[in-house]
């Protein structure tokens, strides 16, 4: 009998979707565990400081549902990695509520272990005074009792021991606040004997889901086998598949070193690895290296209300207009703030964005503008809501009526998709904590229900 460790990743984000059919193949081939990435902070840091989830509850439990029903009747334990999105206490309640309806619902007895990721702001405060806590790269501010007594809240990434932990207290699913994305994934390998960067890897590969095949996506499954001295990747749907460069590549996805990945407690060095077909879609890769750190860091997360945004949205199509733009959103802006004097400027701050022309860019854009039409969105971040919404009316309607050289169309200049035009955002936060804590004892709590 082999002794592969076999881990299904049902897709890139607890939500994202999944065919059921490519999950179900995943399942046949008796996986010993079942892994999701639900979190991240490629949303920005509104989620955390909101207390809100990435994904709609509708889509969660219409994941979870597949995965539940499936993986426990089976005994394959369940990890959801970054629950709710953010994994604070919030998000991880939110997930706890969908999954104890599931199991309601479908009437499943079984042994959960909640890892709760939040750090409370006095042992961040303690620790920063004793300088164990540092920036996480050199244009990030060193945090100040004043920054974190301001923020939400904090959490940690976590490493792999504490789910181990709970995988070795026999849980059917484990439902972690913040981790490092392949931490849940190498858990498994790691709970079953399997070298740690080899599980690592692995799971640097199977927390986006299918995105290492061809074509990539996040929205479909994957599986990885973990032997003794190598991992294999293959798809679980036959419109996809995964070859040596597809594989290779993913290795490189959002790491800001070639080779070298940083974790909690370690560094990944994939310097030597090798990527190799063996089959049709199934690629094995070795020599990934796990190196233990000699100091134990992890990272901090956590954000703070900073502003409120007003925004609205409306399209142009006068090449008058479109000729001279720049000097025209100047001019708007100064009128604006000519009206509003008595309001001081650090008050308030007036954005244009011009898809179309400049806005992913901005001043980078090389390419020079031939188009006949762009997209404008209107953008106001003001210290409370009222005047967010008060300044996005003035700028609007002075654009939309703004006397501009050579005018022809005086009807107005821009064309308006939605009523009402103007859209209140609400909130928003900034990333305030995002810092390497040195730690010595875990701060991650585990509870069994």
């Amino acid at each position: 009998m082999s002794n592969d460790i076999k881990i299904l990743s049902p897709c890139g984000m607890l939500g994202y979707g999944f065919p059921e059919e490519s999950f179900l193949r995943g399942i046949e081939e008796r996986p010993h565990g079942i892994v999701v990435d639900a979190g991240s902070t490629d949303a920005g840091p509104h989620k955390l400081g909101a207390g809100v989830s990435i994904v709609s509850r509708r889509a969660a439990k219409k994941d979870l549902m597949i995965i539940l029903e499936n993986g426990i009747p089976q005994k394959i334990p369940i990890i959801i990695g970054s629950a709710g999105g953010a994994g604070a206490q919030v998000h991880v309640n939110w997930t706890m509520e969908i999954i104890e309806e599931i199991l309601q619902e479908l009437d499943l007895q079984v042994k959960i272990a909640v890892i709760w990721a939040d750090i409370p702001n006095d042992l961040v405060i303690e620790s920063n005074a004793q300088g164990k806590v540092k920036p996480l790269s050199p244009n990030i501010p060193h945090l100040t009792e004043e920054i974190i007594l301001e923020t939400n809240g904090v959490v940690a990434q976590m490493g792999h021991e504490p789910i181990l932990e709970a995988l070795q207290e026999g849980a059917d699913i484990i439902v972690c606040g913040r981790a490092y994305d392949p931490s849940p994934f190498a858990a498994i390998g790691i709970f079953h004997g399997r070298d740690p960067g080899l599980s690592y890897h692995l799971g640097k590969i199977l927390e986006c889901g299918a995105l290492c095949a061809e074509p990539g996506t996040t929205k479909d499954s994957i599986l990885g086998t973990l032997g003794e001295t190598s991992f294999q990747v293959k798809s679980l749907n036959p419109i996809r598949k995964c070859t040596p460069i597809s594989v290779a590549a993913h290795t490189f996805y959002e790491k800001e070193h070639p080779y070298i990945l940083h974790g909690p407690g370690f560094t990944l060095n994939l310097e030597q690895c090798e990527f190799k077909e063996l089959e049709d879609g199934i690629v094995e890769v070795s020599n990934s290296k796990y190196i233990p750190a000699k100091q134990h860091f992890i990272k901090l997360e956590g954000a703070r209300k900073v502003a409120y945004r007003t925004f609205a949205l409306a399209g142009i199509r006068d090449p008058i207009l479109l000729e001279n733009i720049d000097d025209i959103e100047f001019r708007v802006k100064q009128q604006v703030s000519d009206y509003y004097e008595e309001i001081p400027s650090s008050d308030y701050q007036v954005n244009f964005y011009n898809y179309g022309m400049n806005a992913v860019l901005g001043h980078k854009e090389k390419e020079t503008f031939n188009g006949h039409e762009i997209g404008l969105v209107i953008e106001v971040i003001a210290k409370d809501q009222e005047l967010a919404n008060s300044i996005c009316a003035t700028a609007r309607s002075t654009f939309l009526h703004f006397p501009h050289e050579k005018r022809k169309s005086t009807a107005g200049n821009l064309a308006f998709p939605f009523a009402p035009s103007d859209i209140e955002f609400g909130a928003v936060y900034e990333f305030s904590v995002y810092h390497l804590m040195e730690m010595e004892d875990s701060p991650f709590r585990i509870e069994y229900r």
